[in-house]
């Protein structure tokens, strides 16, 4: 059994998605949620479903004596961010090198990088006037959204989409595949 971590810092459908997903699975246990916003709305839903959760601001969450223990106190083997919106540490790198997966809502390399999140990525797409979009999911590096890219999911945009409905056509990937690859990707850990 795989312990994982869910780093979140909005209001979690992808999180809760990732915890139903895994609630019976005999190789992944969601073991922590932990948030850097204290009224992310991911953090009640994780509750809800009866996950441990923590908060831990931005300094604590960058500081290797604080952050470290949590994690080895909750035996967290693979780390998934899920909407998370700080920048990982590199001693949290090194620590989960290959064991931590980001979610970019875009084709990276299109559309990434700083202040490419949520809306702003759905309204770049449209003003590019881009004929797809889709998910991206990839290893999380010192680069935002610049690290080894394991998978990605196309939907078809036509020119009457808003930003709003661009948004909900690349959410339904997310939903659809996100758990799919965090499943396969740890399925393939060494032991």
């Amino acid at each position: 059994m795989r312990n994982l971590a869910i780093l979140v810092s909005g209001s979690g459908t992808n999180c809760e998605n990732i915890i139903r997903y895994f609630k019976d699975s005999t190789q992944v246990h969601v073991a922590l949620v932990l948030s850097n916003k204290p009224d992310a709305p991911a953090l009640e839903k994780a509750m809800r479903l009866g996950i441990k959760t923590v908060v831990m601001n931005k300094l604590d969450f960058n500081t290797p004596s604080k952050l470290l223990p949590l994690m080895a106190s909750n035996k967290i083997d693979f780390i998934v961010l899920a909407g998370f919106l700080l920048m990982i540490p590199s001693f949290l790198l090194k620590a989960y090198d290959h064991r931590m997966l980001n979610l970019h809502p875009a084709l990276l390399p299109k559309f990434g990088g700083k202040g490419m999140y949520g809306h702003h990525v759905h309204e770049a797409v449209k003003a590019a006037g881009e004929t797809e979009t889709g998910m991206t999911v990839h290893w999380v590096s010192e680069e935002c959204d610049g690290g080894e890219i394991i998978a990605q999911y196309r939907t078809a945009l036509s020119p009457d989409d808003s930003p709003t409905d661009i948004a909900a056509k690349e959410h339904l990937l997310e939903i659809s595949y996100f758990p799919k690859v965090i499943e396969e990707v740890i399925g393939k850990l060494p032991e």
